[in-house]
């Protein structure tokens, strides 16, 4: 989970609570905390206690990240306080139920971001199952309330579980960053905040997301030296590297020949991947909340996923298919970065993607060199391709004296829209000076088109 309380100094706002899921002080008994063991979650893990009197169950989930050790993660929440301390590895549920989808659907917001926060729909839902478990009456997380990742926790925790209480500190408390940190050394919470070091990262399998510092800054050049994980294109090695996926109905199930599971493969690609500086992406993107804000990815295994995967897709489809495919994947990107994931549309537009992938089958040959992942080769089955239809060469399979036929059809209405438009033009340059007889501006050939065309 990412903690960011960055920009949230609002010490003279007082926040008033609107909404009937709210939880009031007082009202709620039982906590599950989404817990990252960071200086926000384990601020909130102690002031949960201190302001609403309640147990705090923590829960924190191996969605594939490399960085976190869950195990102190887990001793770090009892030693706050926790009544006890959930650490669920999830990684195969994550790629199996919400990434797979996402390849399907070619999930890419406005761009090149992948949507790695795809994660917040499978940690509310975790959330509720171990509330249910617990009999805990409330949730809490660590989003701010300027950002995505609130609406998407909360309008799916509300979706599976209507009656749930919800806690936001980071939108409750007048706390700023350096607040914050004299709390947490009042409360003994560990402190590991670095001046010279200003990003705030959420990191999964799918993805790390970087913002904060000079990123907030859209006239800056992002110092992506100091934070990013994957190697810079430029210092990548020199020589590339090949390497070949194969798909099943649309799902990457090998790599280089070896069979995999989708989470053990996505991980894999991401040490080539970032190896070669593949999958960084600076954006500047639209929060549904309605700000724009500027962020820096890096997801080198879910670059290279989709970019081969997308490839196969067209490799397959028709051209109708493809074209129309195009708007049902921009429409979910938009849902699923938009807290939608529980819409009925949605399952709608996962049925579609799912007909469509069913001959997505076949291997997809791509080059990896200093950032970019490049498709070179696709074989399937399922291609809609024939080299013998397609070649330049001398080839009498594809009739090509259908060809001039085809074209005087096809392009009939937009011959007749432009003469149209033109005769009509010229009306009106004869309305307002002196007549122009048809014959003087090819009247000859809209007498021929008229009688001929209709």
């Amino acid at each position: 989970m990412i903690d960011n309380l960055k920009g949230d100094k609002m010490k003279n706002s007082k926040y008033a609570k609107v909404s009937s899921y709210e939880a009031q002080i007082g009202d709620v008994k039982k906590v599950v905390l989404m817990y990252s063991g960071g200086l926000d979650t384990s601020t909130i893990l102690k002031w949960i206690q201190d302001k609403y009197s309640a147990e705090v169950i923590t829960l924190t989930l191996d969605l594939g990240q490399q960085a976190d050790d869950l195990e102190k993660i887990k001793e770090k929440a009892i030693k706050l306080g926790a009544v006890k301390a959930y650490v669920l590895d999830v990684k195969d549920e994550f790629a199996d139920k919400y990434l797979g989808k996402l390849i399907k659907a070619n999930g890419s917001y406005q761009g090149d971001y992948h949507i790695s926060t795809i994660s917040r729909y499978l940690m509310a839902e975790k959330a509720i199952e171990i509330a249910e478990k617990e009999g805990a009456d409330c949730i809490a997380h660590g989003c701010t309330g300027k950002g995505n990742d609130q609406v998407r926790i909360e309008a799916t925790a509300l979706s599976m579980k209507p009656d749930i209480k919800i806690i936001a500190p980071v939108r409750e408390w007048s706390m700023g960053r350096d607040e914050q940190i004299e709390y947490a050394e009042k409360h003994n919470i560990p402190v590991v905040q670095k001046k010279d070091f200003p990003y705030s990262s959420d990191d999964n399998m799918w993805g790390v997301t970087w913002e904060g510092g000079e990123i907030e800054d859209n006239n800056a050049i992002p110092k992506v030296e100091k934070f990013l994980t994957v190697t810079l294109p430029e210092n990548a090695p020199d020589e590339p590297e090949f390497i070949e996926l194969g798909f099943d109905q649309g799902i990457p199930v090998s790599l280089n020949g070896k069979k995999m599971k989708l989470s053990e493969l996505i991980m894999a690609l991401n040490k080539i991947g970032g190896k070669h500086g593949i999958g960084i992406a600076h954006m500047v993107e639209d929060r549904l909340v309605g700000l724009k804000v500027r962020g820096v990815y890096e997801h080198p295994g879910a670059n290279i996923i989709m970019k081969a995967h997308k490839k196969l897709e067209l490799f397959t489809s028709t051209r109708i298919e493809n074209e129309f495919k195009e708007s049902v994947d921009t429409k979910w990107a938009y849902m699923c970065y938009s807290a939608l994931w529980m819409d009925p549309l949605m399952s709608g537009l996962n049925s579609f993607c799912d007909k469509v992938n069913e001959k997505v089958t076949g291997t997809v040959k791509l080059k990896l060199y200093k950032g970019n992942a490049e498709v070179l080769a696709l074989d399937s089955d399922y291609a809609l391709y024939d080299k013998k239809l397609a070649t330049f060469n001398t080839d009498y399979s594809y009739n090509q004296n259908c060809s001039p036929g085809f074209i005087e059809i096809y392009s009939l209405q937009m011959k007749m829209a432009n003469q149209v438009k033109m005769k009509n033009t010229l009306s009106k340059i004869g309305q307002v000076s002196s007549p122009i007889k048809s014959h003087e501006v090819g009247g000859e050939q809209y007498d021929k088109f008229t009688a001929t065309s209709f």
